[in-house]
C-alpha cells in the first residue's frame, strides 16, 4: 500500500470540496496519509492573508481538516535536512531551483519514502527519487474522458 504527504494545493482543494479530493482521501485510506509541517505553515499563511471577514472560517476549515492527521502523521524537517541539501544542489546543477518550501517538501516526501500529491507536479519533477501522483489531474481526465 502506498503512502502519500499531501502538498498545499491538496489540501487546498480537498477543504474546499474541489475534485472528489474528499473521496480520493478515503480510498487510499486517511491513515496512508501525511503533512509536512511546512504545508501547514503554508495553510496558515494562506489564513493570515485573506481577507479579515473570511479569516475566521477558514481557521475553522483548516482545524477540522488537521483533525484527521494527528500528530504521528505530520511531519518535520529535520529528518529531511541531508535530502533537502543534495537535491538543491542538484537542482542548482541542472539550473531547476524551485521555492525554498518546495524543495524542502519534496524532500521531505523523498526522505520518508512517500507519494508526494500535488498539482503543481513541475515544482518536484526535477527532485532525484521522487514519486509525484496528481490526482485533480486524474479527475480532470476522467472529466474530460466522459465528455
Amino acid at each position: 500500500m502506498s503512502r502519500y504527504l499531501l502538498d498545499t494545493n491538496i489540501c487546498i482543494h480537498t477543504m474546499k470540496g474541489d475534485f472528489g479530493l474528499e473521496a480520493k482521501l478515503l480510498q487510499v485510506g486517511i491513515a496512508n496519509c501525511y503533512l509536512s509541517e511546512l504545508t501547514i505553515a503554508e495553510l496558515l499563511y494562506g489564513i493570515a492573508n485573506s481577507a479579515p471577514d473570511r479569516q475566521v472560517s477558514n481557521r475553522q476549515n483548516l482545524e477540522k481538516f488537521l483533525r484527521l492527521f494527528p500528530v504521528t502523521r505530520r511531519l518535520g524537517i529535520s529528518v529531511a535536512l541531508e535530502t533537502y541539501a543534495q537535491q538543491k544542489a542538484h537542482l542548482k546543477r541542472i539550473g531547476r531551483l524551485q521555492g525554498e518550501f518546495d524543495m524542502l517538501i519534496g524532500s521531505v516526501a523523498v526522505a520518508h519514502g512517500l507519494t508526494l500529491v500535488t498539482h503543481n507536479t513541475r515544482h518536484f519533477s526535477d527532485m532525484v527519487g521522487i514519486v509525484l501522483e496528481d490526482w485533480v489531474q486524474e479527475d480532470e481526465d476522467e472529466a474530460t474522458n466522459a465528455r
